[in-house]
């Protein structure tokens, strides 16, 4: 782990924008992010008593995918039409596994949640970990294969293998390091886990 070049990316970042995501400079894009205020909307419709409703927590899941900024067009509305597909049985499956991520057995409910996609052949980081991202946002990550790559390899972090296919070791090893990091720099690049991975990439990509 390279914190040598993770110092020299916040004295960049930190030099164009003073006050992080703060900044002016940064408004449209952070905008962009917020406009649909989905830390609320998932914190909302995702407590614990959401297996109730199940048909509702199914549509809220949709919903939130959709209106995702960080999410692609491509996976959006592969998961909307693999929830579709899910009969009343697999529904309820799929909400207690959210549960279960979310307020409870996180590896259960992760694991849960991954073999459910597996069978529709739709197990990719995005999907498995949007929700996490947005219900706790400044504990859990959102891994973004391209991003994930380019911030283990810009840090010179080999304590951890990035692999295409989900697996919990993977979410908990890579969250530990994104949670340690972000306490390395100024508070102002880490609103959430969210920008401060985005942070890292933007200066990743110069």
């Amino acid at each position: 782990m390279n914190i040598e070049k993770l110092k020299r990316a916040e004295a960049q970042f930190l030099s164009k924008y003073p006050d992080g995501f703060y900044d002016i400079g940064l408004a449209q894009i952070v905008k962009t992010h917020n406009k649909a205020n989905l830390t609320e909307f998932a914190q909302t419709h995702f407590g614990p008593e959401c297996g109730s409703h199940v048909e509702q927590t199914i549509a809220n899941l949709i919903k939130c995918v959709s209106r995702s900024s960080m999410m692609s067009m491509f996976d959006k509305p592969k998961f909307r039409d693999f929830c579709q597909r899910l009969d009343l049985a697999q529904k309820g499956f799929l909400v207690d596994s959210v549960i279960e991520l979310l307020h409870g057995n996180q590896q259960a409910g992760f694991d849960g949640f991954k073999d459910l996609l597996l069978q529709e052949k739709i197990a990719r980081w995005p999907i498995m970990t949007i929700i996490l991202a947005y219900y706790a946002p400044s504990k859990e990550v959102f891994i973004k294969p391209t991003t994930t790559k380019g911030i283990l390899s810009f840090l010179e972090i080999e304590t951890v293998v990035y692999k295409p296919r989900p697996s919990w070791e993977f979410y908990q090893d890579y969250r530990a390091i994104i949670n340690e990091l972000k306490t390395k720099v100024e508070t102002s690049l880490s609103t959430s886990n969210a920008a401060f991975t985005g942070f890292l990439m933007m200066e990743v990509q110069h």
